[in-house]
C-alpha cells in the first residue's frame, strides 16, 4: 500500500488534508471566490490556518456567502450580531475590515478593474511554479506579494499584510508551494489551468 506524500504542514487531521489535496494551490480566477479567500487569510492574521478552515462553512453563513455587494452594506447591528457568533473569530477589527474590504472590492469593480485580473497580474497571469525540498526554503513574503499588499492597502483594503498576501498567493494557486515530494506538487505544476 502507498502512503500519500504531503507538504508536512497538513499532516494533523483529515480537513486539514483534504484542503490541502483538493484547494491548496489550485489557481483559482472567481473574484467571489478569490474574495472570499483573501478575507479567511486575513482572519487567520495571529492564528493558525486550521482554526480558520474549521471555521469556515460558519464564516460563509454569517457572510452572506461572502457576496461584497451584502457585506458592503452591513451596519452596527449586523456586526454586533457578528461579534456574537462563535461560528468565526469574534474579533471587531476583523469583522470591520471585512466590510470595509467588500467596499474596496466594489469600487474596484465599478472603475473596471475586475477583481481576479487585479489579483493575477501581481504574477502576470500565471502560477509562479516553485521548486521548494523542505519547509524551511518557503518563505512568508515575496517582492510579488510585497507588490500585491502596497496595492490593496492602496485602494483601501485591510488585513492584506505582505504575509497575509503570500499565503493568500500560496493557497489561490497563484505559487506553487507544494514542497517537490508533494503527490500534490505535480498535479497543480503540470495541469493546464486557465
Amino acid at each position: 500500500m502507498n502512503t500519500l506524500i504531503r507538504c508536512p504542514w497538513c499532516e494533523g487531521f483529515d480537513l486539514y488534508r483534504q484542503y490541502h489535496d483538493t484547494e491548496w494551490g489550485v489557481p483559482l480566477r472567481d473574484s467571489r471566490t478569490l474574495f472570499e479567500l483573501l478575507i479567511l487569510e486575513g482572519a487567520q492574521a495571529g492564528l493558525s490556518w486550521s482554526t480558520v478552515l474549521k471555521k469556515r462553512e460558519s464564516y460563509r453563513t454569517a457572510f452572506d456567502q461572502f457576496d461584497p455587494q451584502i457585506i458592503a452594506n452591513y451596519d452596527d447591528k449586523k456586526v454586533i450580531e457578528l461579534l456574537a457568533n462563535p461560528g468565526i473569530i469574534r474579533n471587531r477589527l476583523k469583522v470591520v475590515a471585512t466590510i470595509n474590504n467588500a467596499k474596496a472590492y466594489l469600487a474596484l469593480e465599478k472603475s473596471g478593474q475586475p477583481f481576479n485580473q487585479f489579483l493575477w497580474s501581481f504574477v502576470h497571469n500565471k502560477p509562479i511554479q516553485n521548486k521548494r525540498h523542505s519547509l524551511i526554503e518557503v518563505p512568508s513574503s515575496s517582492p510579488e506579494s510585497d507588490a500585491m499588499s502596497k496595492a490593496l492597502l492602496k485602494i483601501g483594503f485591510k488585513f492584506v499584510g505582505t504575509t497575509i498576501c503570500y499565503a493568500f498567493m500560496q493557497a489561490s494557486g497563484m505559487i506553487n508551494d507544494h514542497l517537490v515530494s508533494c503527490h500534490r506538487y505535480s498535479a497543480v505544476n503540470e495541469r493546464d489551468y486557465p
